[in-house]
């Protein structure tokens, strides 16, 4: 299927901000399943991915079982009226306990910090 006008955009928190510029947003918090099904209804040609790093991807992609695909990436300066957007916005805490683990090739590793992700809907009204 040929790409829409105004393709589905994927931004993390480095870059939600490039895309709100002037006009007026709507957003709204979503759950896991509903930013899953977002995703999953709009055709690979039709969807952005504005982030990388391989990180978020794994949050993405395994964690929230999001179907991997082969997601063009661009950069993107300000959406366009009538774009909807999904934020994965990560927030880090300090770990309140500190285990100490093992490596699979021995060496110890201390936890430090907890991530956890969120998810938003950013629509452009105006």
């Amino acid at each position: 299927m040929a790409r829409t006008q105004l393709p589905l955009l994927l931004v993390d928190n480095q870059n939600v901000m490039t895309i709100l510029n002037d006009g007026e947003f709507k957003c709204t918090s979503l759950t896991f399943e509903e930013a899953k099904a977002i995703v999953d209804m709009h055709d690979e040609d039709d969807v952005i991915k504005v982030f990388t790093g391989r990180n978020l991807e794994d949050v993405v992609f395994k964690y929230l079982n999001v179907e991997e695909r082969n997601y063009e990436y661009k950069e993107v300066k300000d959406m366009r009226v009538g774009q909807d957007a999904i934020a994965f916005k990560l927030y880090v805490t300090p770990s309140e306990t500190q285990p100490i683990t093992l490596t699979p090739t021995g060496a110890q590793a201390k936890k430090i910090q907890n991530i956890y992700v969120a998810c938003q809907l950013i629509s452009k009204l105006k």
